[in-house]
């Protein structure tokens, strides 16, 4: 069976989730993964489905994108055989006044303990910037990692929290 990474990007309107999935459906695509949002007008969607060939799926989608207003990108998701290596799930929240860095200094700490960030949002209100990651970090590595996002949110001046959450919760 095909597994296909699908992506969807351009201005937000009503019915864009709608009408991606009723393409799919109707081609006896199952969605097995996903993620959806609208940054400050514009719709991004990236998900996974199983079924239908990579040319099939393309040409469905071809209306949709046929205004311009809409951009979609089919490709096929590699079976090799590797499952990426679990850690320990966590949360880290990052809060502070904006400024150059945040994100890049925060991952590149879980980066460097090994770890890998499974999901992650950021919003501007104002002067605040929120950063919002699920990560998961090799075992026995939390406290150091801590530790060290302590250090780069001192030097970033900004509040940071590290917590473990129960996988069943994400």
């Amino acid at each position: 069976m095909n597994e296909l990474a699908i992506t969807v990007i351009g201005r937000d309107r009503p019915g864009i989730v709608a009408d991606v999935a009723e393409v799919l459906a109707g081609l006896g695509a199952n969605l097995t993964d996903s993620t959806m949002t609208r940054l400050r007008g514009h719709f991004a969607m990236t998900l996974v489905c199983a079924g239908p060939a990579e040319s099939a799926v393309q040409q469905a989608l071809r209306p949709l994108t046929a205004d311009g207003q809409l951009l979609a990108t089919v490709r096929p998701v590699p079976a090799d055989g590797q499952q990426p290596v679990g850690g320990e799930p966590h949360l880290l929240s990052v809060h502070g006044a904006d400024r150059l860095g945040i994100v890049a200094a925060v991952t590149r700490v879980v980066a460097e303990a090994g770890g890998n960030v499974t999901d992650l949002t950021t919003r501007l209100t104002g002067p605040l910037y929120v950063l919002v990651a699920e990560v998961e970090l090799p075992t026995g590595t939390a406290a150091e990692v801590g530790r060290r996002l302590s250090e780069t949110a001192r030097a970033l001046d900004v509040e940071v929290t590290l917590r473990s959450v129960d996988s069943d919760v994400l």
